[in-house]
């Protein structure tokens, strides 16, 4: 007796059901175990990452409290007790710390005028990977401030030249030491030049932009109608000598 097309195509998706049942049930008993193992490796991992997380932050807490000590005992003159606290955090494997602690130690080598001192420790954090990169740049300035006597013009101004551009955040203070490396090479119109943009930059400054005044004046480029509009106080022109002692 032939079979109408309803009871066929219900006997087709039992059998089709069928299938895919035993597919799974095949699936199930030759991948189930690895797939549970995968499951709790990935719930294990994943828990693993949390608890990292947790403690790093909590270490983070710890090393914050660590600074905050060392920095009451310089503010109480007692830089001796400050020193094993600075040197442990210099090691942290927390950027931040680790920058602040080895900028606070190369502040007090400058105090002892340990100047080759602290230019290694200012350069630790430039070449530090690990430290954004405007506190790097800062490091770089500081570095080449501590250590500008030793160093010859031109790697002043290779080093510093990139950070020596108006807008940047250092600009007044790398552009100053690379205006006096132009001036120190022989190249007093590059130097005028800078000095002008430095007198003129709005976020540097006003100390900074009244010395520029002054040395862009000797250099022959007249600052200080800029300076002028920008409300720094303008001074009588200093030679170049008195300009640099100061």
């Amino acid at each position: 007796m032939a079979l109408t097309p309803n009871t066929n195509e219900a006997f087709l998706r039992e059998v089709d059901d069928e299938v895919r049942r035993d597919q799974l049930l095949s699936f199930w008993e030759r991948y189930g175990r690895w797939l549970i193992g995968a499951i709790v490796l990935a719930l294990a991992l994943f828990g693993g990452v949390l608890y990292w997380q947790h403690r790093r932050s909590v270490a983070a807490g710890v090393e914050g409290e660590k600074l905050q000590t060392a920095f009451d005992s310089l503010a109480a003159d007692q830089p001796a007790k400050a020193d094993p606290v600075l040197k442990e955090l210099a090691g942290s494997s927390h950027d931040g710390y680790r920058a602040l602690a080895k900028f606070t130690q190369g502040d007090i080598l400058l105090q002892k005028n340990d100047l080759k001192g602290a230019a290694a420790k200012f350069a630790e954090v430039a070449n530090d990977n690990g430290v954004a990169q405007p506190f790097r740049d800062l490091a770089l300035v500081r570095q080449t401030s501590a250590e500008f006597d030793t160093l010859k013009p031109q790697v002043v101004i290779e080093r510093l030249r990139p950070l020596a551009v108006a807008g940047n955040p250092w600009f007044g203070s790398a552009g100053e030491m690379v205006a006096i490396a132009y001036i120190n090479s022989g190249r007093r119109d590059l130097a005028a030049t800078l000095f002008s943009q430095i007198a003129k930059g709005e976020d540097v400054p006003e100390s900074l932009r009244q010395r520029a005044v002054q040395m862009a004046s000797v250099l022959g480029n007249d600052a200080s109608a800029a300076a002028d509009t920008a409300n720094v106080r303008v001074v009588k022109p200093a030679t170049v000598k008195e300009a640099q002692a100061k």
